[in-house]
């Protein structure tokens, strides 16, 4: 079909219904020319997903990431915002071809602590031991998100299509501690729809409630008196006996909570040395459940059992809100005009070196051999999911509860690694985390042309968002306004690892893979020295 064609097509494109033959012709013609403009940028892909990899930075320590990142926008013609929401680390890029519809598109960036892993070889081999690392494959998702916005603004300005793109990255996920803020900011009040990617092993969306859980992340500093332990302990108040009996109460009444909570706890302070009386102590929750009110509830009985605590040792107890994210719940509309372009790009097309290097990981490793997937999933939806009795959570709820919002699922891991652990880091500088990014950036540039040129996908979106999705619930976190961002975290762990960590980012001027930079041959089926 010839540009001329297209752009008759596209003139009469906003009056026509997205079933309609003019729609369906030009549709199929802009979607092969995003994903031809996704396949030119391959290469930069690959050199984007190595670098944010080689940076192992932990949340609200990303700012390597941002720099390389906003640096690349920048380039090419996005205005960036850094430091938004009162965080550092996070931004914003902006790019507009005038009024339209603003689509938001955004992916995790940070790591996680102590999980610095050797991509490509089958074995568990940190690259700096106890440094932090990308065992959730997060260095993936904002150079899809990249690339798709690129492909997507080259489309836009050659066709003239009209409205607006907005990336942003997911700072301190592993914390879910900033996306809440990033709502209470206003970063998302003008957007129309909003596209998340996560990493899997693979292809696909989904839409309603997810079936997992909300969180509300909160420390609990317990304050005594010290005093000599052995010479006069009946001097002291003992914090540490205050964090104590929280738990074990906590313990307690956990029994007698419902089946879809989850709660988890450590003690990140119990004090100097065993012979003086800890003055202060500290604690640490994660309060999740599967709706507001019931994590509200969590989080109310947490902070009544902490004062209880107090009063029973004689000390006193603060606490203070680290992080929250919403129950998920993806939009219907976004999520099958989504699903039908997943299944247009299809799976990437797998080598030989590909499959041979998955089945020696999971060999090495003992875990379930199973090749890399090659169909994409279908449509998740909640008959397909049945009932849940909870599990993880994922700040994007807090968008999600904001604007019609999905989340893509894109194949950059092998199967069967385990989530927050090295084994999930091996392949994620691989060519099979390279694959998998591209395709995924093609299926998110292809929605957003949906979503920016037919005006139906994004009414039929807003209508489910406020009547199905919002009707009965709204948005309720628990913060409050003298809550902040914990931007002190991973601070001193990055002022110490930072130095030793730099001495292995990716350098693409010199090395076409981080793999050659680092001397791994691929595919590397046996463990190496």
């Amino acid at each position: 079909m010839s540009k001329l064609v297209i752009k008759s097509f596209l003139a009469t494109l906003l009056a026509t219904t997205p079933m309609s033959g003019a729609h369906a012709q030009a549709s199929a013609a802009l979607k092969k020319e995003v994903a031809a403009g996704v396949d030119a940028r391959a290469k930069l892909v690959q050199e984007m997903v190595d670098s944010v990899f080689s940076f192992q930075e932990p949340g609200f320590q990303e700012f390597q990431t941002m720099e390389y990142l906003t640096a690349i926008l920048a380039k090419n013609g996005f205005t960036i915002q850094k430091g938004v929401a009162g965080i550092p680390s996070a931004w914003t890029a902006t790019w507009s071809n005038g009024e339209g519809p603003t689509v938001a598109l955004g992916s995790d960036v940070d790591g996680l602590l102590g999980l610095s892993q050797m991509p490509g070889v089958p074995q568990i081999k940190p690259i700096v031991p106890g440094a932090p690392g990308h065992g959730e494959g997060h260095n993936a998702g904002m150079p899809l998100i990249i690339a798709a916005a690129l492909a997507t603004k080259d489309a836009m300005t050659k066709h003239n299509i009209k409205g607006k793109l907005m990336l942003w990255p997911g700072v301190a996920e592993e914390l879910l501690a900033t996306k809440a803020y990033y709502v209470r900011a206003g970063l998302f009040k003008d957007v129309d729809v909003s596209i998340f990617t996560h990493v899997a092993s693979s292809f696909g969306t989904g839409w309603g409630d997810s079936g997992n859980n909300g969180m509300v992340s909160v420390e609990y500093n317990f304050k005594g008196l010290t005093s000599h332990a052995a010479g006069a302990p009946w001097a002291g108040r003992s914090a540490l006996d205050g964090v104590e009996l929280m738990n074990v109460a906590w313990n307690m009444r956990r029994e007698h909570l419902p089946l879809t909570q989850r709660s988890h706890y450590v003690i990140t302070n119990g004090g100097g040395q065993p012979n003086i009386v800890p003055g202060e102590a500290t604690v640490w929750y994660y309060f999740r459940e599967q709706n507001f009110d019931s994590i509200r509830k969590l989080y109310e009985t947490g902070n009544e059992i902490s004062e209880a605590a107090a009063k029973a040792t004689g000390t006193t107890v603060t606490r203070r809100i680290l992080g929250y994210a919403a129950p998920n719940h993806a939009n219907k509309p976004l999520a099958e005009a989504a699903q039908a372009n997943i299944e247009r790009v299809g799976m990437p097309k797998w080598s030989a070196e590909d499959q041979a290097f998955t089945k020696a990981v999971q060999e090495g490793l003992k875990f379930k051999v199973e090749p890399l997937k090659t169909e994409v999933e279908k449509l998740s939806t909640p008959d397909t999911r049945g009932r849940s009795l909870g599990g993880g959570s994922d700040d994007i709820g807090d968008i999600m509860w904001t604007v019609p919002t999905i989340t893509i699922r894109f194949p950059s891991n092998i199967p069967n690694m385990i989530g927050h652990n090295v084994t999930a880091a091996i392949a994620m500088a691989t060519p099979v985390a390279h694959k998998g990014a591209v395709a995924g950036a093609k299926a998110v540039a292809m929605t957003v042309l949906d979503a920016m040129t037919t005006p139906k996908l994004v009414a039929d979106a807003k209508a489910y968002f406020r009547e199905v999705q919002t009707k009965d619930q709204k948005y309720d976190p628990v913060l409050t306004a003298a809550d902040q961002p914990a931007i002190h975290l991973n601070k001193e762990v990055m002022e110490r690892m930072r130095p030793e960590l730099t001495k292995y980012y990716y350098d693409p001027a010199k090395y076409p893979s981080y793999l050659d930079q680092l001397g791994v041959k691929y595919p590397t089926l046996a463990p190496i020295e």
